[in-house]
């Protein structure tokens, strides 16, 4: 008996499409601040308190957690919007329109 598996074998491929993830956006409910900790929740599947606390525990450990933040308020989009922050002020300025 090998414990080796046949690898000729053919493998189904893997439908991005059947994702049961809600996309990643800043959350109106459940919101403190900005919606972030919300919406990774939601789209980690984990509790809202969870993100929260890895936050406050990041930013006692370096300030990593700051950072991060602004980074990910302005990077994802919110909820009912496919723009970013960040990618509405990229438009706005090569378009020069404000």
């Amino acid at each position: 008996m090998s414990t080796y598996t046949d690898s000729t074998q053919q493998q189904q491929p893997i439908d991005s499409t059947d994702s049961r993830r809600p996309p990643l956006r800043r959350a109106y409910n459940g919101r403190m601040l900005a919606g972030v900790a919300a919406g990774l929740a939601d789209y980690l599947a984990v509790d809202v308190t969870i993100i929260r606390v890895a936050f406050v525990v990041l930013t006692f450990l370096g300030g990593a957690a700051i950072p991060a933040y602004l980074a990910c308020l302005l990077l994802i989009p919110e909820e009912g919007s496919d723009e970013s922050i960040a990618g509405s002020l990229l438009d706005s300025v090569q378009h020069g329109t404000r």
